[in-house]
């Protein structure tokens, strides 16, 4: 009597880069870019399935917390889409969402994670091949860049939570819709501010407010020494210290108690 011969199962496949399918959102403005989007359907022009789409009425009202706060949902990327330069429906949202994407990608780099996963983008309501290149290209380098490890890494997300804060900041959102036209058409004497002068101040901010949100974060977890949290960010004492002040003077932390002489410090707010 014959024995059957069994075959021996195939290995098991590994995960290989090309067998990632990023998560990717687009936010698009009502007149243009989602109307484009609009014509890549009508017209049978496919392009990957990746996309969910968020309808804005302008460009401009996607606030840099948005893509952030999607990214800490665990968004592989985001990509906004608006009207062309001079094309905007309110005539200059599109300007705006301009200085939005650059603080935003300042902020996603800050956090540690690679600018490229958001992507700003022109697109007319003609321009449905355009918008499927740009979606398909989006996604492509979305796979090169990898998956978005938020879930993995406490850091990054601790780093992404303080992004996030510092877009809602009264202080940068105020920067950010007054750099429009205090670089075009200057002050209330008429003296405009040089781009590159701008985003000098506007950087300085930046890294002030991002590690002052990241201190909250981390006090808001327990309370901790400046010494604790200066060996924990790798910032000097003395820089620690000053944003110490500052946010007791904002009322958001204050004296826990002190051991040892030591001064420990809690948030006084849920962040």
């Amino acid at each position: 009597m014959k024995r059957l011969k069994l075959k021996a199962s195939p290995p098991l496949r590994r995960l290989k880069m090309t067998d990632f399918e990023p998560k990717i959102v687009g936010y698009l403005c009502n007149w243009c870019s989602y109307a484009g989007a609009d014509l890549t359907g009508v017209s049978r022009i496919q392009y990957p399935a990746n996309l969910r789409i968020i309808r804005v009425m302008c460009s401009g009202r996607v606030d840099p917390s948005m893509p952030l706060g999607l990214l800490l949902q665990g968004a592989d990327g985001v990509m906004i889409t608006g009207c062309h330069i001079g094309d905007c429906h309110y005539i200059t949202g599109n300007l705006y969402a301009k200085r939005k994407f650059k603080l935003l990608q300042k902020l996603v780099e800050k956090a540690g994670m690679n600018p490229d996963r958001v992507m700003l983008e022109w697109v007319s309501a003609s321009e449905g091949q355009k918008f499927a290149d740009i979606v398909s290209s989006f996604i492509e380098n979305i796979k090169k860049i990898g998956p978005n490890n938020i879930e993995k890494d406490s850091e990054l997300t601790l780093n992404l939570r303080s992004a996030k804060l510092t877009a809602e900041e009264y202080r940068i959102r105020a920067f950010v819709g007054k750099e429009e036209k205090l670089v075009t058409e200057g002050n209330v004497y008429g003296e405009s501010i040089p781009e590159e002068e701008f985003d000098s101040i506007m950087n300085e901010a930046l890294d002030k407010e991002f590690t002052r949100n990241k201190i909250r974060l981390m006090l808001s977890e327990k309370p901790q020494s400046v010494k604790d949290i200066s060996a924990k960010t790798n910032i000097d004492p003395k820089k620690i210290l000053e944003h110490i002040v500052v946010l007791r003077q904002r009322g958001w932390i204050d004296l826990d108690e002190i051991i040892d002489r030591t001064p420990i410090y809690r948030t006084l707010e849920v962040v």
